[in-house]
Parts: structure tokens; C-alpha cells; sequence
């Protein structure tokens, strides 16, 4: 009994043996097989590129006996002579690869049905015009790309558009207003300096909103402006009118400087302290003009001078702060009018990591005191502003205004304003804002208004503050 136990076991490791020796044969003649059609398609694909390939084919495996290796190997033979019959009617024999004649429709249809064979040949389902899963016909060639550089003499342009639907209480006039068209200029000039140009037309006709030439990494980590600008006061009136919060200016900057803010023609410093306290970054700013404002200095066209400091600190991964500090002066001899501005800025902002650009709230409050001396009398008057602003989501702000501030010269007049808003950013290019207003002066009383202001924006400097 167990002698036939023994001898069962023998003859099947045998058997087994032979066999796993067999499937290794075949699976050598498989892979060979796999390789003979891979030359052909690259070959295939040589010769519908336009080339003339070689004439010596792949390699095939001898017969072995095993019918179904056996059939591949001569189908792919087969297929094989077809190529190189079809090789001779497109190559002129003594020529090495070299650009071919126009395909005519029987060549590329041999082509075709050759791959469809080569591909069933494999065990694959045929592609679209018989290609298959494991061989790709050429792609299309790129079109040709602008050459380098083509495009540096060309500045970088953008265009804002600023339109707005107001309604007031009483009599309706002036109710659809284009409050602005801006045209952004912006350009790398050399490898040391670079200019930004905003023109801005309106109703009033076509002006320089800026313009002006800039240099960075200069020694002391210094940057250089010099030209026209909008003057570093507070947080918000280097921003342009389009990028604003609110539909306007803060009041305290339209009484004090203008009705649209502060800007000046001549030179600006900037940098970076080389020290921090208490994690605080430090910012300086030193810019000497002439002061486009009538509050201030009754158009004078003498030199101001205006410096501030600015903080920076990064409360948490969600939370950071800046406190501001600025002083500006500046005398108007024609008019006997000395005008001394001093201002604190504070923004607080949170925005959590994990939110994007979906959602963050930031509070602002600004409060400036302007000493004048005119024709002998000296007055002390005072503005300030309250700002927040809430995004929930990627398309909706909620925020609202409060200014409260005093005539800058002459009679003493308070005037304050809510301004509560909605706005939708309908994408990246385009927002809608729904503003209302109440506003009240001690001369004239009040008064209401709603305003829906529309924005759009193209290049690629959309939407940019400044």
C-alpha cells in the first residue's frame, strides 16, 4: 500500500514538472511574440509618420508544436510581408528614411487594416480606425509657438469698468452714473525698475490716475517710487475706488484730502525694518510731494512731506493685526496756510487656513486729527471711520460703514453716514454690490440714498487694490 502511495506521488510531481516546464516554454514564446509586435507597430507607425523603417522585421520564434503560439507567430509573419510589400510602393529603395509622398487613401487603408490585424493578432479589440489599446497613431503636431520673448516689448493691460443705478429721496436726476473706466498699464522695464500707468475716464473727461517708475532691491532694501501716486494713508486710500469696501471713500478722506482721496506727484521710500519687536514686522514709508488737495493746502503747489509706520503682526495661523501710524504736513505761503495731519489705523483680521478664500471677516477703524493755522486763526478738527466686513462664502460679502467727521476749515460742521452693503461676486471678473446710505449734516439735515454699483474686470491684473 504504500509502495503504490510512493509511486502515485512520483509520477505526479513528474507530471507536474513537464507541465510547469511546458507553460514556461510557451510563456518564453508569448513574450517573443509580444516583442515581434511591438517592432511592428513602430515600424506601422514610421512608416504613416512619413519615414521609410528598416526592412529586417522582428525576430519570430521557430514552430514548437504548441497550436496556438504557432498561429500567432505566423500570423504576425504574415502581416510582417504585407508591411514590407507596402514599404516598397511608398520608399524608393535607395533612399534612407526621407520624407514620403502624400498618403493616398489605399496606403492608409492597408495601414489601417494592418494594425486592426496586429491588434487581433494580440487578443486586442481594434480602436477607432483600427488602432488598438496598445499602440497609438502619432499625434497631430503642435502648431507652431510665438518665439520667445515675442511678447516682452508689450506692457501687461487690464480695464475695469464701474457703473452704478442710485435712487435718492425726492427729486430723481443723475440716477445711472458711469462712475469710472480704468485702463491699467503695467510693465517690467529692465532687470532694476518697473512702471504701473492707471488712466481713469469718467463724465469729467480722461486723467492720470497714477503713474509712476519703481526700483526694488536697492541697498538697504529699499524700493524707490517716483512719479504720481496715491499716498500712504491709512489702509485704504492707496486702494483704487473699484477695490473698495464700500461704493466711496471713507468721509474722513474725502473732507480732509478729496473726494477721491490723496495722491501726489514726486518720490517715495520704502522698506522694511531690519529688526522686529515682539514678532511684529515693521514697515517705513517716506514720500515727498506736491499734494493734490484742496482741504489741506488750497491747491498749493508747494512740497509736503508725509511719513509712516506701519505693523504687522500674525496673531495666529487665522488671526493677524496692523496698526498704523502717519503724519503729514505741508504750507500754502500764497494762502498764510500751515496744515499738520496726524492719523492712527487699526485692522484686525480672521481667516481660517482651512476656509480659502470662502471666508473671512476684517474690522477696520481710522481716526485723524488736522491742526490748521489760516490767516492767523487756528482750528483743530477730527475724523474717523469704522469698517467691517464679513465673507460667508466665496460669492457673498456682508459689511457696513460708519464715518463721523468735522469740516476741515471754515464753520464747524459735523457730518456723519451709515453705509450698509451686500455684494455678490458672480466669478472672478464680474461683482455686484447693493449699498444704502444715510447720511446727516448739521447744516443741511438728511438725507437717503441706494445705490447698485456693477463691476467688471479683464487682464491680468483684474480687481487689483493698487
Amino acid at each position: 500500500m504504500h509502495f503504490r502511495a510512493r509511486t502515485a506521488i512520483l509520477l505526479a510531481a513528474c507530471w507536474l514538472g513537464a507541465a510547469s516546464a511546458a507553460q514556461a516554454q510557451v510563456s518564453a514564446r508569448v513574450d517573443s511574440i509580444n516583442r515581434a509586435l511591438s517592432a511592428l507597430s513602430a515600424r506601422i507607425d514610421s512608416l504613416q509618420a512619413g519615414l521609410c523603417p528598416g526592412e529586417a522585421g522582428p525576430t519570430l520564434p521557430q514552430p514548437s508544436g504548441d497550436r496556438v503560439t504557432d498561429s500567432l507567430a505566423a500570423r504576425v509573419g504574415a502581416l510582417e510581408r504585407r508591411l514590407a510589400a507596402l514599404r516598397k510602393t511608398r520608399c524608393a529603395p535607395e533612399k534612407t528614411p526621407s520624407p514620403a509622398p502624400a498618403e493616398s487613401p489605399d496606403s492608409a487603408d492597408d495601414l489601417a487594416a494592418i494594425r486592426a490585424a496586429a491588434a487581433r493578432a494580440a487578443g486586442q479589440t481594434p480602436g477607432p480606425e483600427g488602432d488598438s489599446t496598445q499602440t497609438r497613431q502619432p499625434e497631430a503636431a503642435p502648431p507652431p509657438a510665438a518665439p520667445r520673448g515675442a511678447n516682452l516689448l508689450n506692457p501687461e493691460i487690464s480695464a475695469t469698468g464701474d457703473v452704478r443705478l442710485v435712487a435718492r429721496e425726492g427729486r430723481q436726476e443723475d440716477n445711472f452714473v458711469a462712475r469710472e473706466f480704468e485702463f491699467a498699464f503695467q510693465s517690467a522695464l529692465d532687470p532694476y525698475s518697473n512702471t504701473k500707468i492707471f488712466l481713469a475716464a469718467s463724465e469729467e473727461g480722461v486723467e492720470i490716475e497714477e503713474g509712476y517708475l519703481y526700483w526694488t532691491g536697492l541697498p538697504g532694501r529699499l524700493r524707490l517710487d517716483l512719479g504720481k501716486f496715491r499716498q500712504q494713508v491709512g489702509d485704504l486710500n492707496r486702494w483704487h475706488a473699484h477695490a473698495l469696501p464700500e461704493t466711496e471713500y471713507p468721509l474722513v478722506y474725502q473732507r480732509f484730502f478729496s473726494e477721491e482721496g490723496l495722491a501726489g506727484i514726486g518720490v517715495s521710500l520704502y522698506t522694511v525694518l531690519p529688526f522686529s519687536l515682539a514678532g511684529t514686522t515693521h514697515e517705513v514709508w517716506l514720500q515727498g510731494t506736491v499734494a493734490e488737495s484742496d482741504p489741506l493746502f488750497a491747491d498749493s503747489r508747494q512740497p509736503t512731506l508725509l511719513g509712516r509706520l506701519q505693523n504687522f503682526r500674525q496673531l495666529s495661523r487665522s488671526t493677524y493685526a496692523q496698526l498704523g501710524v502717519t503724519a503729514l504736513g505741508g504750507n500754502n505761503d500764497a494762502a498764510d496756510l500751515k496744515s499738520r495731519l496726524a492719523g492712527l489705523d487699526f485692522r484686525l483680521t480672521y481667516r481660517p487656513p482651512e476656509a480659502g478664500t470662502r471666508r473671512d471677516i476684517t474690522f477696520r477703524a481710522e481716526g485723524y486729527r488736522l491742526h490748521a493755522e489760516e490767516l492767523g486763526t487756528t482750528t483743530n478738527r477730527y475724523g474717523a471711520f469704522l469698517d467691517l466686513q464679513a465673507r460667508t462664502s466665496r460669492r457673498w460679502v456682508f459689511g457696513a460703514r460708519y464715518d463721523w467727521v468735522e469740516a476741515p476749515r471754515g464753520p464747524d460742521d459735523t457730518e456723519w453716514r451709515i453705509t450698509p452693503n451686500l455684494t455678490w461676486w458672480q466669478s472672478e471678473f464680474v461683482y455686484i454690490r447693493l449699498e444704502g446710505e444715510h447720511r446727516h449734516t448739521d447744516l443741511e439735515g438728511s438725507r437717503n440714498l441706494l445705490s447698485l454699483q456693477a463691476v467688471w474686470a479683464m487682464g491680468p491684473h483684474k480687481h487689483e487694490t493698487y
